[in-house]
């Protein structure tokens, strides 16, 4: 007859063997557009997207409190998580919960407001002294960019390249981590592979021939055990 093992034995075996933490999921969904107006979404959220940031300059203050009105209402019919890029003090009066700041915004922004609010912050980083006060914030995501050449705006960094995305992936721990900058759907393995965790797209859809198409491409591409709406 065979001997059983005692439950103390077991009980050690058990406590012995070695545990394994399964990664953080991301809050963010993987895909992340970027547009200059909520007639975009109009287009775009029936085809499923969730995860959008509303980026407008230089529009007069009651064209802004329309677009951004409108874009909340859209996103909320939608279930997509509506980020604001800048204009915080705008977005927390008409109750968006979610906010992008650049660093030259980061640097005038009320802080203490946003957070008092209960509102999420993301925030783009180029350097590691841009990541390191970021991470020191405990942000609801970092932005590293430019990953590639990028055609929308002149920038003062040359691409960082996925090695750099790799790195930071490291540095930012569970701190879900942003790309973005002349990404394509073709580029986007090797962004998710490198650790990001949503990447950030505007010309590779907006100024696409089929702009409807190109999304449904990205979308497609992106992961599908990653998260959703935060």
């Amino acid at each position: 007859m065979t001997a059983q093992p005692s439950t103390q034995e077991s009980t050690q075996a058990t406590s012995t063997a070695p545990s394994e933490t399964p990664p953080k999921a991301s809050p963010l969904h993987p895909f992340y557009l970027i547009v200059d107006s909520c007639q975009w979404l109009e287009r775009f959220l029936p085809l499923g997207l969730k995860l959008v940031q509303l980026r407008i300059k230089d529009l007069s203050a009651t064209v802004l409190r329309y677009e951004i009105s409108s874009a909340k209402t859209l996103c909320q019919a939608h279930g997509c998580q509506l980020i604001i890029n800048d204009h915080w003090q705008l977005a927390l009066e008409l109750g968006c919960d979610f906010i992008h700041l650049g660093q030259e915004d980061l640097a005038t922004a009320e802080l203490t407001q946003i957070r008092r609010a209960g509102v999420k912050l993301g925030i783009s980083t180029h350097d590691d002294k841009e990541l390191a006060y970021a991470l020191s914030l405990a942000p609801d995501y970092v932005a590293l960019g430019p990953v590639y050449a990028t055609q929308l705006k002149k920038m003062p960094w040359a691409p960082q390249g996925l090695e750099k995305l790799a790195r930071w992936r490291q540095l930012v721990g569970d701190t879900p981590l942003v790309a973005i900058g002349g990404m394509t759907v073709e580029r986007a393995a090797g962004a998710y592979e490198a650790g990001a965790d949503a990447i950030a797209v505007v010309t590779d859809v907006l100024w696409h021939a089929q702009p409807e198409q190109r999304l449904q491409a990205w979308l497609e591409a992106a992961p599908k055990s990653a998260g959703a709406k935060p």
